[in-house]
């Protein structure tokens, strides 16, 4: 197999920045940035540390992250599994990636940064939901925000609801645990996991 060998080979195969690639990089929101980041849901959050990379997904209802300044956004940490992968990467290394989808749209946002993790009681408290508020918020520091060109989600044709997976055609996550683990209680998992879910999603 032959590989790329060092950056300048990489030039040479992959040339010809268009105008639109080089000038939409900014080190703060724009109006319209702000506006794509406050319409999306969900976004993918990469980090780094001494064991190597995690992404992570995080959603919620509404907007996933909130804006509060030019160059500060706010996750709130919702419930989840607490393996604190993200969180346990961020303390040590600040350096983030994040990956904004927009359902029904093929323009997807990116922001690289550096984080926080912040406990701060009134800072927890603006996040309540159903009268719980998340145990932290990651504090992002905007270092650079851009759009991303829609062919990645064309091609996947993401939103197109004929092409969702039928429901029972993919493993549950009980039947992957058991996968892992033989003696794992695959359908017990999986027939509580709705009713747990519905007390533990904030």
């Amino acid at each position: 197999m032959r590989k790329i060998e060092n950056v300048e080979e990489l030039g040479q195969i992959y040339s010809g920045l268009s105008e639109a690639s080089v000038i939409k990089v900014t080190q703060r929101l724009t109006a319209e940035y702000r506006r794509m980041i406050e319409a999306s849901p969900f976004v993918a959050l990469a980090t780094v540390g001494p064991e190597g990379l995690d992404c992570s997904p995080r959603g919620d209802a509404g907007q996933v992250i909130h804006v509060e300044d030019d160059t500060t956004l706010m996750l709130p940490d919702w419930r989840g599994n607490n393996r604190v992968d993200s969180l346990s990467n961020i303390v040590r290394d600040p350096r983030v990636g994040l990956l904004f989808l927009i359902p029904g749209s093929n323009t997807t946002m990116r922001v690289n940064g550096r984080a926080i993790v912040a406990i701060e009681d009134g800072l927890l408290e603006r996040f309540a939901m159903d009268g719980k508020h998340p145990r932290s918020v990651v504090v992002i520091t905007i270092d650079e925000v851009y759009s991303q060109c829609a062919r990645a989600v064309i091609r996947a044709d993401l939103w197109n609801a004929e092409k969702f997976a039928a429901p029972g055609c993919l493993p549950s996550v009980g039947d992957m645990l058991k996968g892992v683990k033989r003696e794992f209680d695959g359908e017990t998992y999986d027939r509580e996991w709705a009713g747990r879910a519905a007390k533990t999603m904030w």
